[in-house]
């Protein structure tokens, strides 16, 4: 209206909602009555000149005046508004991209610049919580062929930023997950740049796991950095490990995993794209990815490896990456720590060369290394297992992972919880059966990823014997109130970790 009758005051309520843009009003505000707006219309919203497409809700109480709005936090910040400012409040202009999504719902296949285009307006706010959920479901369920992930890898590169080195070769890793305890990736980039390869590893926070790269490292150094702090780190100490939600790079994939976690979905083909265009984003020449494979794992059959391990190497191709893919044991935990602190405490043993019992998570680090390694030119083929393992056990790779938490803002000791419970067998015999995805809940339920020193420690290997009466894995809590909610469901679940009846 050009009256300015439809500005309103801002009030901060501190409301949180992620990265979802809000906006607030009274039901009987005369813009929500004038403009027929309801709850969740989408709306343009500007202040100061600069405008987002907020989602709408209404408010029926006198936490705001009449003529007062409030944003959500995500939105205050992306403006970078103060109290008391003026809000102009008018109907969003159509989301054309929409009619895309719609389309693809219906199974129809996608040419460049829709993804594109859809892509574009998720990174500028435009999309809700809803149109990002119907667009990842649309793309669900091997819902994408080979040119669509194509596509939609491109698009989440061009709509970010995108580093560049004066380094011949960038070397990178990825796991695709599904199995707990499975942090590799810090004693991946010790051993690589220890050899003397650049290896910028930027890792994202956990989606569906107890935890992430991310937050597994945070519980030992920073790892939000700026930019011009990681080319400071990789010049100095030729790696890093930082989160890569904070770089600006591929931003579509943090707005499209967000709601994933909330879905608690990970779709192959978006997967796919997530990984090689942060990989891409960040500059990578080379990178292995790890494909665990296992009955409860994201991976559960060779079939969906050899589709899988394809799609890595010809989609990475065509984003300017060599892909060199791992099959991996997806059948159980590979160390005892589920959980920030707790896979911390694995990855310092292994690095501190103490027998901790860790022998699989050590060694699936090495064949990782031993990959970058013979990529890098570092060793010849054959050679890269043996030389990361002289690295790792010389102590040098230690050496070089404090130096990396050093350049990044100082290394400390994981936390620990105040609190823990012990899950003992009810009967002896051999363990059978591990279920990867309900010891990944107990740890969550605990409070991981959120509490860093949540989770699970596991002693129960598949294929041991176990006593009656013996310790299958502890929970850890930092609160009475959520290691009983743990509790409670492990409780419900006797066969997390099967074991059958009889003699050894």
């Amino acid at each position: 209206m050009a009256n300015g009758t439809n500005k309103l005051r801002l009030v901060r309520l501190g409301i949180d909602t992620l990265h979802e843009f809000k906006i607030y009003i009274r039901k009987d505000c005369f813009v929500c009555k004038s403009e027929g707006f309801e709850t969740e219309t989408q709306v343009l919203a500007s202040v100061n000149g600069h405008s987002i497409i907020a989602t709408l809700n209404v408010i029926q109480s006198d936490i705001l005046q009449i003529d007062e709005a409030s944003l959500s936090e995500s939105a205050w910040n992306y403006l970078g508004i103060k109290e008391g400012d003026y809000v102009t409040l008018s109907h969003a202009p159509q989301v054309t991209s929409l009619k895309y999504v719609r389309s693809k719902i219906y199974g129809n296949t996608l040419g460049q610049d829709d993804f594109y285009e859809i892509i574009h307006d998720i990174v500028q706010g435009k999309y809700s919580n809803i149109h990002l959920s119907s667009f990842i479901t649309a793309c669900a369920r091997d819902n994408l062929n080979l040119d669509e992930i194509i596509y939609l890898t491109h698009a989440m590169i061009k709509t970010g930023d995108q580093l560049t080195w004066d380094y011949p070769s960038i070397m990178d890793k990825h796991s695709v997950g599904g199995i707990p305890g499975n942090r590799t990736t810090p004693i991946v980039v010790a051993i690589v740049a220890s050899a003397g390869l650049i290896i910028p590893k930027s890792s994202s926070r956990a989606i569906t796991s107890p935890a992430g790269t991310a937050d597994t490292v945070e519980t030992m150094t920073p790892v939000t950095l700026s930019t011009a702090q990681i080319r400071q780190v990789v010049d100095s100490e030729g790696g890093c490990m930082v989160w890569g939600g904070s770089l600006g790079l591929s931003p579509a994939d943090d707005i499209i995993i967000r709601v994933e976690r909330s879905l608690d979905i990970d779709p192959d083909g978006q997967m796919i794209a997530s990984v090689l265009s942060k990989k891409a984003a960040m500059g990578a020449t080379d990178v292995v990815i790890d494909i665990p494979v296992g009955p409860t794992a994201k991976v559960r059959s060779d079939e969906l490896f050899i589709k899988l391990e394809k799609y890595f190497i010809f989609i990475g191709k065509a984003v300017g990456l060599n892909v060199y893919v791992l099959k991996s044991d997806g059948i159980q935990p590979l160390g005892k720590g589920i959980g920030p602190a707790l896979e911390a405490k694995d990855i310092l043993s292994i690095l501190r060369n103490e027998n901790h019992n860790l022998s699989e998570l050590k060694n699936k680090s090495l064949k990782l290394a031993a990959i970058l390694l013979e990529a890098g030119k570092k060793a010849t083929p054959g050679e890269g297992f043996n030389l990361a393992k002289k690295i790792l056990d010389d102590g040098s790779a230690y050496k070089k992972f404090l130096a990396i938490c050093e350049a990044q803002g100082g290394f400390r000791e994981p936390p620990s919880a105040a609190y823990t419970h012990d899950i003992i067998a009810t009967h002896s015999g051999n363990v059978i059966e591990i279920d990867n995805r309900n010891l990944s809940l107990v740890a969550k339920l605990a409070g991981a990823p959120h509490d860093a020193a949540a989770g699970i420690e596991f002693f129960a290997k598949q294929g041991t014997y176990i006593e009656k009466g013996q310790t299958l894995y502890r929970v850890h809590a930092d609160s009475k109130g959520e290691l009983n909610y743990a509790l409670n469901f492990a409780k419900t679940m006797p066969d997390i970790v099967k074991i059958s009846r009889g003699a050894k």
